[in-house]
């Protein structure tokens, strides 16, 4: 535990001084001053009025925004200290494989969620400030519904960082997986399935299975709780699991793929050449 607690701190430490997270940071950042600027704090749309309106459009823009970073950040992982010659280095000191992987993969975690989570924390004391209401219930649940996303991804960069042999290799990896997953969210696979006249159960049940699709659908139940944007499909949904069975599959899935795709990666890492 102590060799994974050392490893953490060791790369948030070289994370925070890489030029990646400075612009990491801002773009969250800046993302909660324009909504501020903006005046959404202070609009109201569809019912919704103060934070709960900016907390919408802020989970909405992080579906696109926040898995890419992760990935493209991660990949380089394992896949740039063994292009670095860092492993050589490594296996020459008493630290555990386990604890080298995992402790990276928890300093990365507190890394990449820690901008994230600070301009939510930044908006909601602002509000406060100002005396607008916030709700905390919503404030939690999306702030662990971001805990789920950046863990799935974190865990799925970690997998393509092991089996990739470059740096340049992985971040190819990476952009490709998050292109995919960001053109499954609706229309294509949608639109395949339909045409190839599939059970709807099994259409929506493959599309929830996409982590992207899976956080953006909760993030809609939390402020529509009848999805009327996803049309019948939101009847299968609810209808299935309704919606606080939703919501902690929409938690638990996103946390067990990131999981095992870490697990797996880590076993092929143990088993592999790692020079």
């Amino acid at each position: 535990m102590n060799a994974l607690m050392l490893t953490a701190r060791l790369d948030i430490a070289e994370s925070l001084r890489a030029r990646w997270f400075m612009f990491y940071a801002t773009i969250f950042g800046g993302i909660v001053v324009l909504l501020f600027v903006f005046g959404l704090t202070e609009s109201r749309i569809l019912g919704f009025t103060g934070l709960s309106r900016l907390l919408v459009t802020y989970i909405q823009l992080c579906v696109a925004i926040l898995p890419v970073f992760i990935l493209i950040t991660t990949v380089r992982s394992v896949a740039g200290d063994r292009d670095a010659g860092v492993f050589e280095y490594m296996l020459s000191l008493p630290v555990p494989l386990a604890a080298w992987f995992w402790g990276k993969m928890v300093g990365r975690f507190i890394v990449v969620f820690m901008p994230v989570f600070g301009a939510m924390a930044c908006a909601s004391l602002y509000a406060l400030v100002r005396g607008i209401e916030v709700d905390w219930n919503l404030f939690l649940l999306y702030t662990t519904l971001l805990v789920a996303l950046a863990w799935a991804f974190l865990g799925i960069g970690m997998l393509i960082s092991t089996i990739a042999r470059s740096p340049d290799v992985a971040q190819t990896g990476a952009f490709l997986t998050w292109l995919i997953l960001l053109l499954f969210l609706d229309l294509i696979l949608l639109g395949v399935m339909v045409r190839e006249q599939m059970p709807v159960e099994f259409v929506v049940a493959l599309a929830v299975a996409n982590p992207l699709q899976c956080f953006r659908t909760a993030a809609i139940l939390l402020f529509d709780p009848q999805m009327v944007v996803l049309g019948p499909a939101a009847y299968v949904i609810l209808d299935a699991v309704g919606r606080t069975g939703y919501l902690i599959f929409a938690i638990a899935y996103p946390v067990a793929l990131g999981t095992l795709c870490a697990g797996i990666g880590y076993h092929l890492f143990r088993r592999g050449d790692l020079p």
